[in-house]
């Protein structure tokens, strides 16, 4: 394995300084990302789906619990299957407290095409507090663009009228798992073999990632 060179104190810090000014123009950069997101045009959702969760069923207006902004996560479960998307649980794992989000007027939820019963035994097992809805009994998740993979979908309301302002998947999703943004600032990184410099990590993109409670 190829580690860093070693270097005196001076180096370093002449190094570091350099590597700052590129850090400063990703951070600049990405703020003029997020505010052309925040103005990309929206689209209205008229259409009625059924959400069940433990309190019964929702609608998507519903599921806001009265703030202005909501973002679902759909998260990968097929009714009957045994299958626990090690990834999709990863970005369970990976998030805050939901009363910094309810501090900003916005909601978050995950979305299931799998039963209640069966995601309700998962997030038990998990630990989880996020509100987890099924849509077995409903076409929300292809209709937004999710039905067997995962993303997120975001939505504003404006009264009782709901609009959709953005979609991500893939690597997308990657911006809001907090432990890849830490392992990333470390010289090992991920561990990935795609990663630069080479010789590192022999894992392929995730392959490494494993249901919390099942790592030895």
């Amino acid at each position: 394995m190829g580690l860093p060179s070693v270097v005196s104190e001076s180096e370093w810090r002449t190094e570091r300084a350099k590597l700052l000014v590129k850090e400063k123009e990703l951070t600049r950069a990405m703020d003029a990302l997020n505010a052309e997101r925040r103005r990309l045009p929206m689209v209205a959702i008229d259409k009625e789906y059924v959400f069940d969760g433990p309190n019964g069923s929702s609608t998507l207006l519903d599921l806001f619990a009265g703030r202005r902004q909501l973002i679902v996560y759909h998260f990968m479960m097929s009714p009957g299957s045994d299958h626990r998307c090690p990834g999709c649980s990863l970005v369970a794992d990976n998030v805050g407290h939901l009363a910094h989000l309810h501090a900003r007027d916005t909601t978050l939820v995950f979305t299931s095409p799998a039963p209640l019963a069966q995601l309700v035994q998962y997030r038990e097992r998990m630990g989880w507090s996020v509100p987890w809805y099924s849509v077995e009994r409903s076409d929300f998740s292809a209709d937004m663009g999710a039905p067997v993979y995962h993303g997120f979908s975001v939505f504003l309301r404006d009264g009782d009228q709901v609009f959709r302002t953005y979609f991500t998947d893939g690597r997308g999703g990657d911006m809001l798992i907090g432990t890849l943004r830490y392992l990333d600032l470390t010289p090992l990184g991920r561990q990935e073999a795609w990663e630069e410099p080479s010789g590192r990590g022999t894992d392929g993109p995730g392959h490494w990632w494993r249901v919390h409670d099942t790592y030895r």
